[in-house]
């Protein structure tokens, strides 16, 4: 184990500053509290504005980590050897063709950021609109947040946040000079929609409280202070977004929590005019639409939705010139257990992507005669996902497929004839066999009776006979799936003998929508009950050796990871929690923060509802540290954190410190340049995986 091997100094120890609260008559006693600082919205725009004294507690901590850790560092730097081996560094994206052109994204050899290209439709030479690593130079943080094209090809609105706190600047390039122009749009969200004459672009801006929650039109050679608000949400439960529609027609306004939605369309040949409502917001009711010019006699909303009933959800048509839900009509009924993920309407067909028996499949829908097909592929477990286009006059079906051991494969599918393309299958340049890799899925039983699935990947010569390590990773949270995807990084730990398994545990989809609700709210300690049962059943069943099972998990499932460590930390040798949402009761009950309103749905008012209060304390893994021995713990933050704040982790490293009964290793490397993501170079965040990797291999005692 980590922590039998060295001793590194003792841990820092942080100062107690008890605050003291009282809500629903009980009393609350946080003695770190004062690791928050008072104009950490300061800091998230500017990290060199931070408290000094909470500075040194994160220094310290960051010092205290590098030691604790320094007998893996010829490890970690293996690792991250082996995982860029598997990176075709100079990689690029399959065309996207629109008009005249086909845009993609690129890496050169060596870059950390994506170069956004396009070529002529029909071949010719590379046109480099954006330099993702020349815009990043000098600069300890850059993320790119994209680049779209305006509709006449003649401009790239590109936005970049350079502090990791998600406050994106947008700004326009002339792509016959090279030059960006005047324009220059702070703190918005990050992605545009042009309008249809390229004169303008509409854009979503973050509040004092990091919200998304206005609409703006801003207009090409104007300040940023004089766009024009075109619509905005008063609730702080709700967040706005914005998207093109397929048919280039009309932009959808969102406004959503997680349970509830509503669209408004704006008409990008006419931006001036109001956005228009599809329906009005009703509680639980979510819906996102699609826009058809000419189907059955006339224009026409293609609507996903759960009204009436359809948990998993059903796509029904309503006349554009009356959208409201009492002309809603059923055009694919709603089948429980069939799941719709997500759909798209080109000029002649419908596609949707569902999920059944926990395995993706893509139905291909002709619009004229109602035929439909389905595209699906027989492995055990897999990803399959659809890849948006600009066009809507095309018969091509762009989608990725992959599995655990398959590499990523983009194909170009015609609807028409049903004939399949091959169009990039992922590069792995050290090399790699599918065939000495198995994997499986298989339902593990859960507390209640119900079934949990897992999936499943290591080499074939790894005996299964309760020796191998395993690596469990689990989320869990807002309907969020958890693909059985390929990942190159998680090789290292497979290559190393480890099995690893992903826990597909209840809040997140892979069963349907019924799966989410009972992992929410309430039934919320499914989720972690979810994934003990399958580490028990992979140690009953002689996949995972009972003394090397590591969990891990990021943010919602950084706090997954903290209700473990203190319901069962004795069955996990260690437990590795990403930028983890682990005070869960003290920021959802405070309304100031920029996600704990929209955060409601999801978790629970703990400040209205005293249920609710006693729900959450009852899991929420900073108030149920207790003294009782801990397993070994790598907790990772980021400082510009605006969706997990850097002091949740901080706080809870200390306790957990203060409180274990044992000596095992409990450590906070919070990164002190970026944000939620971690680093941003693609290369510098696989140092951060080959870290926590390092750190599993270490305390499940494999090298």
């Amino acid at each position: 184990m980590l922590d039998r091997v060295s001793r590194p100094p003792a841990p820092p120890r942080v100062e107690e500053r008890p605050s003291v609260s009282v809500h629903h008559g009980v009393t609350l006693v946080d003695e770190y509290a004062w690791l928050r600082d008072p104009n950490w919205q300061a800091v998230m725009r500017d990290p060199s504005v931070l408290d000094p004294a909470i500075r040194a507690v994160l220094e310290a901590e960051n010092a205290h980590a590098e030691a604790a850790l320094a007998p893996t560092a010829a490890l970690q730097e293996t690792l991250f050897a082996e995982m860029k081996g598997r990176i075709k560094e100079d990689d690029a994206g399959v065309p996207s063709p629109d008009g005249p052109f086909a845009y993609y994204s690129r890496h050169r050899e060596g870059g950390e950021h994506p170069l956004i290209c396009r070529i002529p439709r029909d071949g010719g030479a590379e046109e480099i609109l954006l330099d993702g690593d020349a815009l990043a130079a000098g600069k300890a943080f850059f993320s790119l947040g994209g680049g779209e094209h305006s509709p006449d090809h003649r401009l790239v609105a590109w936005s970049a946040d350079d502090r990791g706190s998600e406050f994106f600047t947008t700004r326009v390039r002339d792509l016959a000079t090279g030059q960006d122009l005047i324009d220059v749009v702070p703190e918005a969200s990050g992605g545009v929609v042009w309008t249809t004459d390229s004169r303008a672009f509409f854009y979503v801006k973050l509040d004092e409280q990091h919200r998304p929650t206005k609409v703006f039109l801003h207009r090409l050679g104007t300040q940023a202070s004089d766009d024009r608000e075109v619509f905005r949400t008063d609730d702080p439960g709700f967040f706005v977004s914005i998207a093109r529609l397929q048919s280039g027609r009309f932009a959808e306004i969102s406004v959503h929590d997680h349970e509830s939605a509503e669209a408004w369309l704006i008409d990008l040949d006419a931006p001036d005019t109001a956005p228009r409502l599809v329906t009005p917001r009703e509680k639980q009711l979510r819906y996102d639409v699609e826009h058809h010019p000419a189907f059955a006699g006339g224009p026409m909303l293609f609507i996903r939705t759960n009204a009436d009933d359809a948990e998993d959800f059903k796509i029904v048509t309503a006349p554009l010139s009356t959208p409201g839900r009492d002309h809603w009509r059923d055009l694919v009924p709603h089948r429980p257990g069939v799941f719709v993920l997500g759909f798209s309407v080109t000029r002649d067909w419908l596609v949707r992507l569902e999920r059944v028996d926990g395995l993706p499949r893509i139905v291909v829908r002709h619009l004229g005669s109602g035929d439909e097909h389905v595209i699906a592929f027989d492995e055990e477990a897999y990803s399959l996902g659809m890849a948006g286009g600009y066009e809507f006059e095309t018969d091509t079906l762009r989608f990725n497929y992959s599995s655990m051991t398959t590499p990523t494969e983009t194909w170009d599918y015609d609807c028409a004839s049903r004939r399949r393309v091959l169009r990039k299958r992922q590069e792995v340049p050290s090399g790699h066999d599918p065939a000495a890799y198995v994997t499986r899925r298989l339902l593990a039983p859960a507390h209640d009776g119900e079934t949990v699935p897992v999936s499943l990947l290591a080499r074939k010569d790894t005996p299964l006979d309760g020796t191998a390590p395993t690596l469990v990773y689990a989320y869990g949270s807002y309907g969020m799936s958890t693909p059985a995807a390929f990942s190159t990084s998680r090789l290292s730990l497979v290559d190393r003998g480890f099995v690893y398994a992903i826990v597909h545990a209840r809040g997140g989809t892979e069963k349907g929508w019924r799966w989410y609700r009972e992992g929410k709210l309430a039934a919320k300690p499914n989720t972690f009950k979810d994934v003990i049962s399958a580490t028990e059943h992979l140690i009953a069943e002689k996949i995972a050796a009972p003394d090397r099972v590591v969990a891990h998990g990021g943010s919602a499932g950084g706090m997954l990871i903290g209700a473990l460590a203190n319901m069962r930390p004795d069955l996990f040798a260690g437990l590795i929690a990403e930028v983890p949402f682990v005070d869960v009761l003290n920021t959802m009950l405070d309304e100031t923060l920029p996600l704990t309103p929209p955060e409601w749905p999801e978790w629970g008012d703990p400040i209205r509802d005293a249920a609710a209060f006693h729900t959450i304390r009852s899991y929420s893994p900073y108030d149920n540290v207790r003294p009782q021995a801990y397993p070994a713990i790598l907790a990772l933050a980021g400082l510009t954190d605006p969706r997990v704040t850097y002091w949740e982790p901080a706080k809870w490293v200390a306790r957990l410190r203060r409180l274990k009964t044992n000596d095992d290793l409990v450590l906070l490397r919070t990164n002190l340049d970026a944000g939620h993501g971690g680093a941003a170079g693609r290369f510098e965040r696989l140092r951060e995986v080959a870290l926590a990797y390092a750190f599993a291999i270490a305390v499940a005692g494999r090298e």
